[in-house]
């Protein structure tokens, strides 16, 4: 049940990275490895997503 839950929260953070990742002022191609390297490494890829992934187009600080 546990795993469930788990596979669960990793599916969310993957969709969450892949929407950021497509609305993102990269290139398309570092869109496209970006995307793979989620796609293919669910886990890893979200983790090096969120400390080294593009930014957002407009990003504001509070």
């Amino acid at each position: 049940m546990e795993y469930g839950l788990i596979g669960l929260l990793v599916l969310i953070a993957d969709i969450y990275a892949i929407i950021k990742t497509l609305g993102s002022s990269a290139s398309t191609g570092a869109k496209l490895l970006w995307v793979l390297g989620i796609l293919i490494f669910p886990v890893v890829g979200f983790i090096v997503w969120l400390f080294a992934g593009p930014k957002g187009s407009n990003p504001r600080l509070a």
